[in-house]
């Protein structure tokens, strides 16, 4: 119906996605222990089990969204991740204020702020056109069509 708003959309999605994705599958998954290690450093309980669990959360939030195929609950599992990534990672607070390191850490507690506000836009908006919910909600929406109204609400009658 609209083609650039289609299009827009599914490059909106692989724009948002690709930071979730990448991360993934370009460091998480190949520096697994390191990341773990990392992880208990910061006083994370289990985190081998946690940081397979993150990257779950990554690559099946980024892919739904993507594609969007269950995309608001992918948008769910993104959320949950950032909130957990930002509490224990990114607390500029602690931190001398004025230093080097309290403004690259509030850069990226503000980085995942604004992308925790993109997956609260999905969670209330759905992923926009050309995407398997949007095409799937269209299809039943033409089935409907195709049914005839019952004879008493049909008008002129």
């Amino acid at each position: 119906m609209y083609p650039l708003r289609g299009l827009l959309s599914v490059l909106a999605r692989l724009m948002i996605s690709a930071i979730f994705v990448m991360s993934a599958a370009g460091n998480k998954i190949p520096n697994f222990a390191g990341v773990a290690a990392m992880m208990e450093g910061k006083g994370i309980p289990q985190p081998k089990i946690l940081l397979a669990g993150a990257i779950a959360f990554m690559l099946l939030g980024g892919v739904s969204i993507v594609i969007g195929y269950k995309a608001r609950f992918g948008a769910l599992l993104l959320l949950v991740f950032l909130g957990a990534a930002t509490y224990y990672f990114h607390d500029f607070r602690a931190l001398p204020a004025g230093s080097p390191e309290h403004r690259d850490q509030m850069i990226q507690f503000m980085k995942n702020l604004a992308l925790m506000g993109t997956m609260l836009f999905f969670l209330a908006n759905g992923t926009g056109p050309w995407s398997l919910d949007n095409r799937a909600a269209a299809g039943a929406a033409e089935e409907a069509d195709d049914v005839p109204a019952p004879r008493e609400s049909r008008p002129g009658r």
